[in-house]
């Protein structure tokens, strides 16, 4: 496993609660995403939530430079297997500015994910438990976070409470967003 010194990592990796790390043990490495985690199998894990075609090295380095460079809001967390190198988990809080609530910050989670091979065996309740620290520590009133009916019982074990609905309106046909990513505007 590449030390994180050696790594270019998404944010500081002190935001995340050292408590985490130990309760995953020796085995498993807990940090930012970095920006050649697409060869570590980054996709891979994130292929069990939906359609996620990898990326070139390039444009992956690319869209996560883009997410570096707004500093303070993208916060990306991986498990990593120590001995294979390989990603086990992710998932992401990304922390929104709102006027509401006297300019009070809101922790988005998304995309969690726990490779097949290592469900069951509560990572995705650690990742939950990383991302609340760091919602926690950056000043967040609130987390929130959409799933699917099917793991609604799996976020109510992690703390969790049922209130509204999404909606959704997507630009694009989500199978054609997949093959051509939308450049940025920034």
């Amino acid at each position: 496993m590449t030390p994180n010194s050696q790594l270019d990592l998404l944010f500081d990796p002190s935001l995340i609660p050292s408590t985490i790390q130990e309760q995953l043990g020796p085995d498993l490495h807990l940090r930012p995403l970095a920006s050649d985690d697409h060869k570590r199998g980054h996709f891979d894990v994130l292929s069990v939530l939906t359609a996620a075609p990898s990326l070139s090295p390039k444009a992956y380095k690319e869209n996560f430079d883009e997410l570096k460079a707004c500093a303070q809001t993208y916060f990306i967390i991986v498990i990593v297997d120590v001995a294979s190198d390989k990603i086990m988990g992710s998932g992401s809080v990304i922390v929104e500015r709102k006027f509401l609530r006297a300019a009070g910050l809101v922790g988005h989670i998304e995309d969690i994910a726990v490779s097949k091979a290592v469900q069951g065996k509560k990572l995705g309740l650690r990742i939950i438990n990383a991302l609340e620290e760091i919602g926690r520590v950056r000043g967040c009133y609130k987390i929130i976070l959409d799933c699917s009916e099917k793991n609604i019982p799996f976020y109510e074990k992690c703390g969790f409470k049922h209130k509204e609905f999404e909606m959704v309106r997507y630009m694009a046909d989500p199978k054609d967003v997949a093959k051509s990513p939308t450049p940025s505007k920034l």
